[in-house]
């Protein structure tokens, strides 16, 4: 897998330049035309994390990888980006269009709980389809979007920000499923996205002397200061599953993009999930995914 690729990365390949502000250490915030991008000529985008967030409105027919996942955008769709997770995009037809923005985690701070929507979970669902009628609403707020940057106002940040929960907010509309899912009580939700932010800070592996520091339940538990049970409770009553399942579940997720997408042999990959041993990893994997990882490695599944 391709190293993580940087905003100083995504701008010396789309524009040929640097805005000064990102050697600044503040948030970034920038909005783009997707036109501009696609076409005949253009080169899919490399599999591989980005270190920064990205929402687009895609229209048109795209093969979309992400973490261990494909998905098919037949007609349009809106993309939630996210830096834990690699993704990469390649086009199917020639008329392609739509908008996207790119944003950091610190450009967010202190301005509500970003990661804590659905689409931006490990597990969530990153792509949300859009029927042709809704096409015209997710335009408005790109367009707004280019107004704000543009403009003198002094809040115009702020108003930025709004704009991305807008985006948010209209997706998730428009998956009434997803958000019944997420609707419970402060004190467990607020527990559960602690859960989740300490598992996800150990991701993602990006090299072989980077190891996992917590993998079962109990010290996930202990690292929150709550009692394992509670932690379960909490879990299952916003997820519908246990600590263990969601630890489990991520691990088979990374060993999956590590086995796809990276050299490193099994040995390697199961020490970094923190296997002491391959043949327990190998037991592991092949128990949630009924084939060994070498078979998976050779012949992948979705």
């Amino acid at each position: 897998m391709k190293r993580t690729l940087t905003l100083e990365d995504f701008y010396l390949a789309k524009v040929n330049d640097i805005p000064d502000n990102l050697a600044k250490g503040i948030g970034h915030f920038n909005v783009f035309k997707l036109d501009d991008y696609v076409g005949k000529h253009s080169k899919p985008i490399p599999y591989s994390r980005k270190d920064f967030y990205k929402i687009s409105l895609i229209i048109g027919q795209n093969d979309i990888y992400y973490a261990d996942k494909s998905v098919v955008i037949k007609e349009q769709a809106v993309l939630f980006a996210n830096p834990q997770i690699p993704y990469s995009f390649k086009q199917i037809d020639e008329n392609q269009s739509g908008y996207f923005c790119i944003f950091t985690e610190d450009f967010f701070e202190h301005f509500g709980a970003l990661k804590e929507y659905p689409m931006f979970q490990p597990n969530g669902n990153p792509i949300i389809d859009i029927s042709k009628e809704q096409i015209c609403s997710f335009e408005a707020i790109f367009l707004k979007m280019f107004e704000e940057l543009n403009s003198d106002y002094a809040f115009k940040y702020d108003a930025l920000r709004n704009l991305v929960f807008d985006l948010i907010h209209l997706s998730l509309k428009t998956q009434p499923d997803i958000v019944s899912s997420y609707r419970e009580s402060t004190a467990t939700l607020r527990v559960s996205s602690m859960f989740m932010e300490l598992l996800e800070r150990q991701f993602p592996i990006e090299s072989k002397s980077q190891r996992l520091t917590f993998r079962s339940a109990s010290e996930f538990a202990n690292q929150l200061n709550v009692h394992v049970n509670h932690l379960n409770k909490a879990l299952k009553e916003t997820t519908g599953r246990t600590t263990s399942q969601i630890i489990a579940d991520r691990i088979i997720q990374e060993s999956k993009i590590l086995l796809k997408h990276t050299n490193w042999n099994i040995k390697e990959i199961a020490w970094s999930l923190y296997f002491d041993e391959s043949s327990y990893f190998s037991n592991f994997f092949k128990k949630h995914l009924q084939i060994t990882p070498n078979k998976y490695r050779s012949h992948p599944i979705d």
